[in-house]
Order: C-alpha cells, then structure tokens, then sequence
C-alpha cells in the first residue's frame, strides 16, 4: 500500500489543529491551591518549584511579588500574574519587607489539595499600611504531557493579566477579568463544591492567559510553536507528539503533509531547527522522560510504548540524548510523587 493511500485510509493521524492539541495537552496535575488571608506585616518566601507553573490572584487589597533580577510588582485586585517555570519569589505586603519561608507558616488543609493560610501581623509598629488586609488565591501546577511541558518552557519567566500595561483589552480581557471575579467570589467563602469550581476555573484561566500570550507576542510565532502554528509542519509535529512509537521517516512526514521530501525536510528545519530525524528522536526521549518521571512504569514499558526493540537500545539512546539513565529519571519521579 502507498504512503498516500495510508493517509486517506488513517494510518497518519489526521490533524486539525497542531497549537489547539498543544493546548489540549495543558491538563494540570499535581495541583495545590492556597487561599491566603492576610493583615500587614506579611511577607512569604516561595521556594523554587521546578516543573511548576506558579500562579497569585489577588481578591482584596494589594500584594507585591519580588523575583531575583526583576523589578517589584505591584498586584492590585483582579490582576493574575503567572510564573511559568517555578522560580522561588517572595510575596509581601510591600517591598523590601521582611518574608518568612512558605512551608514555616502554618497552614488549614481543607482538603489534599486546598489549603488555608493566615497571616496576622497585627499591624505592629503602627506605621503607614499597617494593619491593611490582603486576599490571595495561589497555587502550583505541574504537567504531565512532554507537548504542554515544552509550550510552557517557552513562555515568559513572569505573565500578568489585567494589569495597565497589558497589550490587548477588548473582549479577551474582559472574559478573563469575569473568570477572575467568579474565582474571588468562590474562595471567599468555600462552599460544598467550591474547590473543584476553583481548579477547574484556574485551569481555564491559565490556558486563557496562555492563548492570550501567544496571540500578542512576537515570541510566540518563532521557532517551534511557530512551526506548530504552520500549516504543514505543524500537521507534521502533531503526527509525530501523537504517535511516537512509529518509526517515522522523513518520506512519510512529508507524504502525510503533501509536500515533497526534499522541501519538507528545508522548511522543517528551517522553522524548528532541527531536522525531522532529529526531532522524531529528540521528541521520543522527553515523551519518554515525562513517563518515566511521573512513576508506575518500568523503562521496558515506556520503551515498548516508543517502539524500541529492547529496553537495552531504548537505555542507550536516552543516555545518549539526556545524559542519564532511563532508572535515574524514575527514581526522581517517584521521590517526586
């Protein structure tokens, strides 16, 4: 049979919409959501959290988050500020203020995944601000799937919606705006039911802001989310993210997106810096690492799943490309979880 007639007949995925199943891939694990009530001074150190999206939603009052080589930001209620790739941070009351570690302070767990905090700093000293109140809804989310694990690498190390100086108003905002106000009002009073409206909310808003993020900026059309976004290539990386225990060829990418093998190999290269070989087996190894590194499977299971012949050549292939042993990136998972 011909690779044409193994399109028609499904044997290639067929694929739509590259970015739209990028963004499918944004499913949140290993939440934890904190719902902060606080009263000046305050102040909170949040450690590095690598592989995790960070997020603060101000409900009440203002809040100042402070990373290392960043200029302090000031958060005023229904402004949602994201920090995609886990850096520690420090958020106060105002800025230089003194902040104690997050896992120092006590915490109400009302469920495994939602948490109170309270803060009273009683107002001490009587200065300026002293005594102000501050609602916060936090949390932490990681991902599982190797595509929304690479999207959110490339985001920004710090996101804010809502703000003044945010590029696009209109109707984008505006929804994002009503998700944060349905937010506030839920984890003002938590309700039978109130968290899973909260995490499911949270998890819209931030894909939202994601989407936002890649319509208005320029970053978003380079490199491999641009690829993801052209018509072909994008087809291309999506057959590859879907099926990655086939062995893929160069002539059946370019058949399965109707270009010719030659100039699919210059325009794949040309937008994702890789050539296709290169990528196929580059993709195997993170698709690989984020199996191995959520628990419950053996290397031989993920190396049947990546269509290797043994766990053998699948060991020696990781190493080669990662550095380390398939065991070693297991036994972090697991410590992980």
């Amino acid at each position: 049979m011909s690779q044409a007639s193994d399109v028609m007949n499904g044997a290639f995925p067929v694929v739509t919409d590259p970015l739209g199943e990028a963004l499918h891939g944004l499913r949140m694990s290993g939440a934890l959501y904190c719902r902060s009530e606080l009263s000046a001074p305050w102040g909170m150190e949040l450690p590095a959290m690598p592989g995790c999206l960070m997020f603060h939603l101000v409900t009440e009052g203002v809040a100042w988050i402070e990373a290392e080589g960043e200029e302090p930001l000031r958060v005023e209620p229904g402004m949602l500020v994201m920090i995609p790739h886990g850096q520690g941070h420090r958020v106060v009351h105002e800025p230089g203020a003194e902040a104690v570690g997050l896992f120092e302070l006590d915490r109400v767990m009302l469920s495994e995944r939602y948490e109170v905090l309270r803060i009273d700093g009683g107002g001490a000293g009587g200065g300026a601000g002293r005594g102000e109140r501050c609602g916060m809804m936090c949390g932490a989310v990681c991902f599982e799937d190797a595509v929304a694990t690479r999207l959110v690498g490339l985001l920004p190390r710090t996101m804010v919606v809502g703000g003044e100086d945010h590029s696009e108003r209109g109707a984008v905002v505006a929804r994002m705006r009503g998700m944060l106000e349905m937010i506030a009002a839920e984890v003002e009073v938590l309700r039978p039911g109130g968290e899973t409206i909260v995490a499911r909310l949270a998890d819209i808003l931030i894909i939202d802001a994601i989407r936002h993020w890649m319509a208005t900026d320029t970053r978003a059309h380079r490199g491999w989310l641009g690829a993801l976004q052209d018509g072909q290539i994008g087809r291309a990386l999506s057959a590859v993210h879907r099926d990655p225990k086939r062995a893929w060829s160069v002539a059946e990418l370019a058949e399965a997106v109707a270009m010719s093998r030659s100039a699919f190999a210059a325009r794949f290269a040309e937008l994702v810096g890789q050539t296709p070989m290169q990528y196929v087996r580059d993709w195997k190894m993170s698709q690989g690492k984020a199996w191995l590194a959520t628990g419950g499977v053996t290397v031989s299971e993920v190396a049947y799943r990546l269509g290797y012949e043994s766990e053998a050549s699948f060991s020696r292939a990781f190493k080669g490309v990662t550095g380390r042993s398939p065991g070693a990136v297991g036994a972090v998972g697991a410590v992980g979880d």
